[in-house]
């Protein structure tokens, strides 16, 4: 079987963005910042990968990852519907990490 895989770069920075967050959850939960959020951070980040790639083996001959996944959400999978909902929290967290961060810092500094 001849599966096309994505990219080496796609999977580069999906890897560094998913082990950023982690470091980063893991971080603010041992400083006692935004606790609650940084666990449900640090679940999505450890299951959505694992969650995705055990759905993933089982694809159609010539469709990558990507493909295979936004056809599923189509047909309303509950495994992707958990990892779009996971995705869509983590980009949720790091907008409100972001936001907290900028907040805090003096106008006029960049």
């Amino acid at each position: 079987m001849h599966w096309e895989p994505l990219p080496n770069w796609f999977w580069l920075i999906y890897y560094f963005l998913l082990f950023a967050t982690l470091g980063t959850a893991i971080v603010n939960v041992a400083k006692k910042k935004v606790m609650f959020l940084s666990v449900v951070a640090i679940l999505f980040t450890v299951t959505i990968p694992i969650i995705s790639l055990i759905n993933s083996i089982g694809r159609a001959e010539g469709i990558n990852e990507f493909e295979h996944f936004v056809s599923q959400l189509q047909q309303g999978a509950v495994w992707s519907i958990f990892t779009i909902i996971g995705y869509l929290f983590l980009l949720l967290w790091w907008a409100f990490l972001l936001y907290k961060n900028v907040k805090k810092q003096p106008h006029g500094c960049f």
